[in-house]
């Protein structure tokens, strides 16, 4: 960890590495919330906090820049906190172990919270340093972006003056991002019903692992695979062949990352269980013919298990695997209006049993709210079939892109100033608090820009070195152009 301290540049990098050290799960950000308000008190800096729990820190312009508009930098607290199954971390109380791999950070075995741990550092940095030039800052830290954008849902009507917002929350450095998608999440509950075990039952465990995951919205389009829909595959043609039934399954973990593991066992009649076995291979075959190239790590385990007590009965095991099956998952849609973006997705995200009832998380996106809805009930209907009960959250709107932003403008000139050529500017797949803030905050002008970070929300999170010092000087030249 100490390594970090000794990049450029040492502020933010300094503050990044304070960050790894503070535990800060969605909805638990409470540690950092304190660390934010013990730095404001030490930089003799004004700090408010609002009812949900966001944190604005104000510091004036720099002399001969005091009267100028206020500008507003923001980022969220909190971090994806996804972990390898060996790994023993506890996101409650343990630092994230960031480590240096060639020209990228890493953490071992978890996320590393990059996104948004160096929007917050950029944003410290910046508020700790007596050496730069900018108007009035309202820094703003929001909680609970990864699994429900409540910080941004309650965010007070006047806890902002300023008209202009650049997010930091962004991947891509030499990307400025001026809209995001829209989405709804749809999770579907069904009461397992359970019998003995039949007689002369032989039961397996199966399980599929070392997927890439990651982000539901950015990734969604790289044709990763899904642990849930690849162990779903077999279990449903053994069901279909060989009377396999379900004693139980689980995969996936967070509504907006893409299932990097599923596990499940059952049995069959003694007679099928080689040719189960058969089976297995011959599907584990097909998917890394289909899916080698972009999953290699990708691993099929079936093993021959203990007879377990019950399982689930004939009419509920047909239903579920028959639920799991036909859930959609992927694309939908691209963007007839922008090449290359996504504009309607859905993601399996999870499945799991939590106080006997088996809980099926999926969540949909689009830049189009009415296509957001309709692929949302679609996944609804498919719940209805299976007799699940199912349920809609409130869901969050999109950011419409604005070519005519005077921040965008300003923007692009920073950057070619700095690096002779043109930022690509892009509308993104994946929810932003933008479309929030705009909705309470009609008037706002705002972009999104961030260094380049890939595989945010797994494991295989890394953050590239070098792209954090374009990202610091970039968002440097902006403000001092405003």
């Amino acid at each position: 960890m100490s390594q970090l301290r000794d990049f450029t540049p040492s502020g933010i990098w300094h503050y990044f590495s304070d960050i790894c050290q503070i535990p800060r799960p969605s909805k638990k950000e409470e540690k950092m919330i304190a660390y934010l308000i013990k730095f404001a008190a030490d930089k003799n800096l004004v700090v408010k906090q609002d009812k949900a729990g966001n944190v604005l820190i104000l510091k004036p312009g720099t002399p001969g820049r005091e009267k100028l508009a206020p500008v507003i930098l923001q980022s969220h607290l909190d971090m994806v906190c996804e972990k390898n199954s060996d790994s023993k971390h506890d996101f409650l109380n343990d630092p994230i172990k960031a480590v240096i791999d060639g020209d990228w950070v890493k953490a071992e075995g978890t996320t590393l919270g990059a996104d948004d741990g160096i929007g917050v550092a950029a944003q410290l940095a910046i508020l700790a340093s007596d050496k730069l030039e900018h108007g009035p800052l309202e820094c703003l830290f929001t909680v609970d972006e990864e699994t429900g954008l409540t910080g941004a849902f309650a965010l007070e009507e006047n806890f902002l003056s300023g008209n202009a917002l650049i997010n930091l929350d962004s991947e891509e450095e030499g990307e400025i991002f001026i809209g995001c998608a829209g989405g709804i999440d749809t999770v579907g509950s069904l009461n397992p019903e359970y019998e003995a075990t039949p007689k002369a039952s032989f039961a397996f465990s199966i399980s599929v692992k070392g997927l890439k995951g990651g982000h539901s919205g950015d990734d969604i389009n790289k044709g990763l695979g899904n642990a849930i829909k690849f162990l779903t595959r077999f279990v449903w043609e053994a069901s279909q062949k060989y009377q396999f039934r379900l004693s139980h399954i689980e995969g996936g973990n967070l509504r907006n990352a893409i299932a990097r593991e599923a596990v499940a066992g059952g049995v069959t009649p003694a007679k099928y269980k080689e040719e189960m076995r058969a089976l297995f291979n011959c599907i584990s075959a097909d998917l890394e013919a289909e899916y080698g190239d972009i999953e290699p790590g990708m691993k099929f385990h079936l093993e021959s298990d203990t007879v377990p007590d019950k399982v689930f009965s004939e009419s509920f095991n047909k239903r579920l695997i028959n639920t799991l099956y036909a859930l959609p998952h992927g694309v939908i849609s691209m963007s007839r209006q922008i090449e290359g973006l996504v504009e309607t997705s859905t993601n399996l995200a999870s499945v799991k049993l939590v106080d006997n009832i088996i809980s099926i998380s999926t969540s949909q996106r689009s830049s189009l709210e009415s296509a957001r809805d309709n692929i949302a009930n679609m996944v609804k209907a498919t719940f209805d079939l299976g007799g699940a009960s199912s349920r809609h959250s409130d869901g969050y709107p999109g950011w419409a892109p604005n070519r005519q932003s005077p921040l965008l403008e300003i923007a692009i000139d920073s950057y070619k100033k700095l690096y002779g050529n043109e930022p690509k500017v892009k509308a993104i797949h994946a929810g932003l608090e933008c479309g929030l803030f705009l909705k309470k905050y009609p008037g706002l002008d705002m972009i999104s820009i961030g260094p380049t970070i890939q595989g945010a929300h797994s494991p295989d999170e890394r953050l590239q070195i070098e792209s954090v010092k374009k990202f610091w000087d970039y968002l440097l030249a902006i403000l001092a152009a405003l």
